[in-house]
């Protein structure tokens, strides 16, 4: 396997054990291999759900740029809602995972 097969089958098991969710392996695959070098850097492959700026930067950068969303609260709140879920403790979460919640959450597989 190669260290992204490997790195997808970690964010599979993110979503299995602390999401709860049953992954869609292949746009699981197609999100992660969207975010390029990104994932196998250990500051950009994760997201911190309590800074602000990194908040706004998956906003921006991803829901608005990347999906194709018009900016307005349901964004925060969507953001707000995958971090619940992925668990505020969680200080791991992967940006592959975030964005593949997100991606699901407003329904923008067709994106990929």
């Amino acid at each position: 396997m190669s260290k992204r097969d490997d790195l997808i089958a970690k964010y599979a098991a993110d979503l299995k054990d602390k999401c709860g969710m049953t992954p869609d392996m292949d746009l699981l695959t197609k999100v992660t291999v969207g975010l390029g070098p990104s994932i196998y850097n250990a500051d950009s492959s994760t997201v911190s759900g309590s800074d602000e700026k990194e908040l706004a930067t998956v906003k921006n950068n991803y829901l608005i740029k990347k999906l194709g969303l018009k900016d307005g609260a349901d964004l925060d709140k969507a953001i707000a809602k995958v971090m619940d879920t992925y668990g505020q403790s969680n200080r791991n979460k992967y940006r592959a995972v975030v964005y593949y919640m997100l991606c699901k959450h407003f329904k923008k597989e067709s994106v990929y």
